[in-house]
C-alpha cells in the first residue's frame, strides 16, 4: 500500500528526494513518518508529520537538511535530503499512521513501504 523509490548512489553533499505513493489509503489524513535502516544497525526514526502538517519531528542527526512535506494532490510524501554524508547510508522506509499523530515510535505506525536504498559516498 506504500511505495518508497528515489532512492540510489550519490556523493556526500548531494541532495536526493525521496517518494512515498499510496494505494488505497488517503495520505492527507494519516501521519506520516520516514524511518531509515543502515546494515547491522536498527530502523530509527528519520522525520514525520500529523495529519495537518502542523507537528513536524525531525531526528537531530538530519535537522536542518532534510524536509518532509506531502502533495495531497498526487496522494504523495516527499523527503528532501540536502548536504548528504556518508552516515546518512541506509534503506529509507515510508511509513503510515492511522490516526494523524505525529509519532517517532516504530511501533505506533500501521503501514510500511519496502524501503528504498540511499547509498552516500564519501
Amino acid at each position: 500500500q506504500l511505495q518508497a523509490s528515489g532512492g540510489g548512489l550519490v556523493q556526500a553533499g548531494d541532495s536526493l528526494r525521496l517518494a512515498c505513493a499510496a494505494s488505497g489509503l488517503t495520505l492527507s489524513t494519516y501521519g506520516m513518518g520516514w524511518f531509515r535502516q543502515a546494515p547491522g544497525k536498527e530502523r530509527e526514526f528519520v522525520a514525520g508529520f500529523s495529519w495537518n502538517g502542523v507537528i513536524i519531528q525531525y531526528a537531530d542527526s538530519v535537522k536542518g537538511r532534510f524536509a518532509i512535506s506531502r502533495s495531497s494532490a498526487n496522494n504523495r510524501v516527499f523527503l528532501e535530503m540536502n548536504s548528504l554524508k556518508p552516515e546518512d547510508t541506509a534503506v529509507y522506509f515510508c511509513a503510515a499512521e492511522r490516526f494523524g499523530m505525529a509519532t517517532m515510535t516504530i511501533d505506533d505506525y500501521h503501514y510500511w513501504g519496502q524501503g528504498t536504498l540511499v547509498t552516500v559516498s564519501s
